[in-house]
């Protein structure tokens, strides 16, 4: 520019150079806008799949369409069962699948398996599983009632509600449920928060998990390009691949865990010691959770000063040796 007399500073205007800018710019906002118009492609999967999540975990939040979820889960792994073992042809198959995610044992025979078709056996163990789970909620009812009216007997005026654990054997949760309330329904409240809670925690760790996988399938389809494939349609493909296993994986889980829940044996009796105050939100320890194994409380333990720690004289390198040798120490 020096060479064309053109000095720092001095602006430059011709009508060649101006187009050439004007042409430049207008590339940069048509890739910008394409950049912008296909993100929101791939936003649009996920809000999509975001409306379903949010609106089971909203009927679960606020107990709307609870129980109606909750039976088209079952319907559904009952379905899945069947289908997969009628595929296969494997009725002991079909046998330990049942056992191992309703915890019953099916009704429905070899025979009547063989020759049965999809929607029929379905149905059978749907009946089936769905009279196990009102016994099961009877069964619960009636263990936690006794230990509830004792709870309300005893602190009843300062207690709203009770904190009980839940455990399948493998993990465990902690439910909140109203102490009034549930003695009212005999104890039918209870197991209404357990599947409340349930549904709420198992619906978040399964869509965690499956926002990651969409962050690295966004990546990988990617590479559709040197394939001379659009990359949003395979992302929709196989987006829509993974949220369906994504919801079959949640249904097995949830009907896994209201089927195989209990209440275990040694903490039904310690119910009065998880007692949840009225006036706190957040769940409080009592007292007796607060008294260590020898009795004393961590008030007590920590009433007074404490005394400094003192150090206790050490012996110097030419002082006597203390095993009365009369030799220097450092000998």
């Amino acid at each position: 520019m020096v060479k064309m007399g053109v000095e720092e500073g001095e602006v430059m205007q011709h009508s060649m150079l101006t187009k050439s800018i004007e042409r430049a710019q207008r590339k940069v906002e048509e890739n910008n806008f394409g950049i912008r118009k296909r993100l929101l492609e791939y936003d649009d999967v996920m809000n999509s799949q975001r409306t379903v999540i949010y609106s089971k975990r909203k009927n679960a939040l606020f107990g709307e369409r609870l129980d109606v979820d909750l039976n088209n889960m079952i319907f559904d792994v009952a379905e899945e069962i069947v289908a997969e073992a009628k595929e296969q042809g494997n009725f002991e198959d079909f046998q330990i699948e049942v056992i191992r995610i309703f915890a019953i044992t099916p009704e429905i025979t070899a025979e009547e398996f063989a020759q049965g078709k999809i929607e029929g056996l379905t149905d059978r163990l749907f009946e089936q599983a769905i009279n196990a789970y009102h016994h099961k909620i009877d069964a619960i009812g009636a263990l936690t009632v006794p230990v509830l009216n004792n709870v309300y007997a005893e602190r009843g005026q300062i207690v709203e509600n009770v904190v009980i654990p839940f455990t399948d054997g493998i993990r465990g949760i902690q439910v909140s449920a109203n102490l009034k309330k549930a003695i009212e329904t005999n104890g039918k409240e209870v197991f209404k928060s357990f599947e409340k809670g349930i549904v709420l925690a198992l619906i978040d760790e399964a869509w965690k998990e499956h926002l990651r996988e969409m962050d690295d399938l966004k990546q990988s389809v990617q590479n559709a390009v040197y394939e001379q494939k659009d990359p949003i349609i395979i992302y929709k493909m196989e987006a829509f691949n993974l949220f369906k296993s994504m919801l079959a994986a949640m249904n097995k889980d949830v009907v896994s865990f209201i089927f195989k829940g209990e209440i275990p044996g040694q903490e039904t009796t310690s119910l009065q010691a998880r007692q949840v105050n009225q006036a706190p939100v957040k769940t409080i320890e009592t007292k007796a959770e607060l008294v260590s194994p020898t009795g004393v409380s961590e008030e007590d333990v920590n009433d007074g000063p404490k005394e400094p720690v003192r150090n206790e004289n050490t012996v110097g390198r030419n002082d006597e040796c203390p095993c009365g040798s009369g030799k220097k120490y450092k000998n």
